[in-house]
C-alpha cells in the first residue's frame, strides 16, 4: 500500500526538526494525529501534499484575512521581488506601512517594525520598563504573548495545548518580575495595583483573548484596566497581534473604544509574511534607540517583502464596507453554530468577537483560562477529526481561535455548519 506523502514527510522531518515541526501546535498531538503537510492555498481553501482539499479556518493562525494567495498581495510581492528581497537599509515601503498603521490606530503616533509578534511584545515591555524606570509587569493567566521568557508563565496557546504551565529554560530571575492576574477579573488587578502599583511598569493584555480560545473582554474590564494604568502611571499595553485589523480595522481599540498606551501588532500587517510591530505615543517611542537609550534592533525589520504584503493587505481592508461584509460572514456561521449548541446533547459553549470564534466543549460560559481548561479536550479531538474528514480544517487545539476570512463563501460557511451539525447533533 502506498504511504501518504504527509506521512513520509513527517518521518523525514522527525529526524531534522524537534517533533517534526517548527511550532508545537502544528504537531497535532492534542488531537491524536500526525501533522498534515500542506502544498498550497487559494482563497478559502488549503490543499495538502496528498491532494486533499479543506475549507480553512486557521488562516495561517490569523494573518490571512483576505484568504490564501490574494491577487493584491501576490501582485505586491511580485512587484517588490523584482527589486530585491532585503536591503539592510530603510526603504519606502516601511514608511508606507507605518503610515497606514498609525492612521488606523489613533493611540499610535510612532511604530517600530519587528519580525514577529514575539519580538514586538518583548520589545514593548523593554520600552515600558525603560520609560517608567520600573521593573514589574502584570500579565493575565491564559494570555499568550509569544515565546518571551518573562511571559511564558501561565500562558495559553501551545503551552496550554501541551499542558506545560511554564517552560524549562526560563529562569526564576527572568520571571520574578511577572505578576499574574485573572483575565476578565478586574478585582484581581486592582488588588495587585493597590499592593504593588508603584512598581508596575506595564499591564499587558490580549484585549480579545485568542490563545485560550476566543474569549471577549467582559463589560468594563478594559475600561477598568485603562483607569488603573492611568492612576498608577503604568503603561497599558494591548497585544493586538491577533485581534489587530481582525475584530475591526482599528482592532480591539476601535471595537471597544479604549486607547492603549502601547500596542503590539503582527499577523495581518504582514499579509502572511513574518512581521511584527510595536508602537505608542510619541513620548514613549522617542525613548527607543536611536532617538533614545532603550535599545531595540532587527536585521530584517522592515523587510520590503513583508512591508509590501502588509500594504497590499491593509489597502484591501480599508475599502468601504469591507468589515461589514466580514461581519456578515462571521455572523452567518456564528448563528448556525449557536443554534447547534442550543440543540446539541453535548456540553457546549460558543464565543465570538468579530471574525474570531471558538466552540468550547464545556457547558459553562468560557470567560477566562480556568473555565477554558474545564473543556473536554478529548471530545474536541473527536470533533476535529470528524470535521477534517468532512474537509473542514480547524485549529488542532481546543485553545485556539477559528478565523473567518473575506474569501469564505456562503456555501463554505453553510457546509461547515452542516458538518458540525452531523457530529454535534448525534451524540
Amino acid at each position: 500500500m502506498d504511504v501518504p506523502d504527509s506521512r513520509r514527510l513527517y518521518s523525514r522531518a522527525l529526524e531534522l526538526l524537534p517533533g517534526g515541526v517548527n511550532s508545537p501546535v502544528r504537531a497535532m498531538r492534542s488531537v491524536g494525529l500526525d501533522p498534515i503537510f500542506m502544498a498550497r492555498g487559494e482563497g478559502s481553501r488549503l490543499y495538502d501534499v496528498d491532494g486533499n482539499e479543506y475549507i480553512d479556518y486557521v488562516g495561517s493562525w490569523g494573518p490571512l484575512i483576505l484568504g490564501h494567495s490574494h491577487p493584491a498581495v501576490r501582485e505586491a510581492l511580485e512587484k517588490t521581488l523584482k527589486d530585491g528581497t532585503s536591503f539592510g537599509a530603510p526603504s519606502p515601503l516601511e514608511v508606507e506601512l507605518a503610515e497606514r498603521i498609525v492612521d488606523a490606530f489613533p493611540s499610535l503616533e510612532m511604530v517600530r517594525m519587528t519580525n514577529s509578534g514575539t519580538e514586538a511584545t518583548m520589545s514593548a515591555l523593554r520600552v515600558a520598563r525603560g520609560y517608567t524606570g520600573r521593573e514589574k509587569i502584570i500579565k493575565f493567566i491564559g494570555c499568550y504573548h509569544g515565546a518571551v521568557d518573562s511571559l511564558l508563565v501561565q500562558a495559553g496557546s501551545g503551552v496550554a495545548t501541551l499542558s506545560l504551565p511554564d517552560s524549562p529554560g526560563v529562569t526564576a530571575g527572568t520571571s520574578a518580575g511577572t505578576i499574574l492576574a485573572d483575565y476578565n477579573d478586574l478585582d484581581s488587578v486592582r488588588e495587585i495595583m493597590v499592593r504593588e502599583g508603584e512598581q508596575v511598569a506595564a499591564i499587558i493584555v490580549e484585549p480579545v483573548a485568542g490563545n485560550m480560545g476566543t474569549v471577549p473582554p467582559a463589560e468594563g474590564f478594559l475600561e477598568g484596566l485603562r483607569a488603573l494604568a492611568t492612576e498608577y502611571s503604568s503603561v497599558l499595553i494591548f497585544d493586538e497581534v491577533m485581534c489587530g485589523f481582525r475584530v475591526a480595522f482599528g482592532g480591539a481599540q476601535e471595537r471597544y473604544g479604549i486607547a492603549a498606551d502601547m500596542t503590539c501588532l503582527g499577523k495581518i500587517i504582514g499579509g502572511g509574511l513574518p512581521v511584527g510591530a510595536f508602537g505608542g505615543g510619541r513620548d514613549i517611542m522617542k525613548t527607543v534607540a536611536p532617538s533614545g537609550d532603550t535599545y531595540q534592533a532587527g536585521t530584517l525589520s522592515g523587510n520590503p517583502l513583508a512591508m509590501a504584503a502588509g500594504v497590499g493587505t491593509l489597502d484591501q481592508l480599508s475599502r468601504p464596507g469591507t468589515y461589514d461584509r466580514l461581519e456578515e460572514k462571521s455572523a452567518r456561521l456564528a448563528s448556525r453554530m449557536e443554534a447547534i449548541v442550543d440543540a446539541s446533547g453535548y456540553p457546549l459553549s460558543f464565543n465570538r468577537a468579530g471574525s474570531m470564534m471558538t466552540l468550547f466543549f464545556c457547558d459553562e460560559p468560557v470567560t477566562d483560562f480556568s473555565s477554558a481548561k474545564a473543556c473536554d479536550t478529548g471530545l474536541y479531538a473527536d470533533y476535529f477529526k470528524h470535521m477534517l474528514d468532512h474537509g473542514i480544517y480547524l485549529a488542532p487545539s481546543q485553545f485556539e481561535a477559528a478565523f473567518v476570512s473575506l474569501a469564505h463563501s456562503d456555501d463554505d460557511l453553510d457546509r461547515t455548519a452542516e458538518a458540525a451539525a452531523s457530529f454535534l447533533l448525534n451524540p
